[in-house]
């Protein structure tokens, strides 16, 4: 990754956070909050991100077309993008819920792909002004400095499960079949401190039903390129533009491994 796009996606993204979310956080007014549909919100500060945000991207790369998260909730169709040749895809605020009730986590997550791969990602804290960037093929930082994932050492491996999206029977049986063999963390819901706990070794694993592009493709970039292990179920690579759900992400391929043979037997 251009060195230079890095530098500017960068400062956009800090830019943004100080001058649009930060002055919202714990600082909404009932009608700045709207939910979406059930157990999705938005709020005033994701719309003027994105907008922000889009801009920006826009001068960086003329040539990439654009994938926002709120502008696909009043338009589906641009969804079709994910596949073009080469998209910005933004999440302008992830972890709108705890945002919106303000509490941390929260964050601001961009991707860019090509033809639905992930080829960079930005995670970014507005409130600790942490850093995660990944660049395909050149591994993986934070605020600058290389990383590697580790694993927690915990006796059970330390498991984040989100289970909002899972039906009855599908959430049942994992946690059958994990009883005694992982042990079941609470979850930040939200993906932007998720995948860092995986990298940090807070956590070892994390299982996911949806898998949008704006809450994963940087993500998933950033533990594989830091040594980890993210993709579906089995064992396909994540992309963007597919409509797939479910997703295994983990610390190490062999933490990885040991958990698909537990799930999917």
């Amino acid at each position: 990754m251009n060195h230079t796009i890095h530098t500017a996606v960068s400062s956009l993204m800090r830019t943004v956070a100080e001058e649009v979310i930060l002055p919202r956080y714990q600082n909404l007014a009932a009608h700045e909050v709207i939910e979406k549909a059930k157990n999705d919100l938005v709020t005033i500060a994701d719309r003027e991100s994105e907008a922000r945000l889009s801009e920006g991207l826009a001068h960086l790369l003329p040539e990439a077309l654009i994938v926002g998260e709120e502008a696909c909730a009043a338009d589906p169709a641009l969804l079709d993008g994910l596949a073009s040749e080469l998209c910005w895809i933004i999440d302008p605020i992830d972890g709108t819920g705890n945002f919106a009730a303000g509490r941390a986590p929260f964050g601001i997550i961009i991707a860019l792909a090509e033809r639905g791969e992930p080829i960079a990602g930005w995670i970014y804290d507005p409130l600790t002004g942490r850093m995660c960037h990944a660049a395909r093929g050149h591994g993986a930082s934070i605020n600058g400095r290389p990383v590697v994932a580790q694993t927690s050492g915990a006796e059970l491996p330390l498991a984040g499960i989100s289970t909002l999206f899972l039906n009855p029977q599908e959430r049942a049986d994992i946690e059958a079949r994990l009883e005694g063999q992982l042990d079941i963390v609470s979850i930040p819901r939200c993906a932007a401190e998720q995948y860092p706990r995986i990298v940090l070794g807070q956590n070892d694993l994390a299982l996911f039903k949806r898998t949008l592009a704006w809450d994963h493709a940087a993500g998933v970039l950033f533990l594989n390129e830091a040594g980890g292990m993210a993709c579906r179920f089995d064992g396909a690579p994540y992309l963007a533009s597919s409509d797939a759900t479910g997703m295994l992400a983990a610390a190490s391929p062999a933490m990885w491994d040991r958990t698909a043979k537990i799930l999917f037997g």
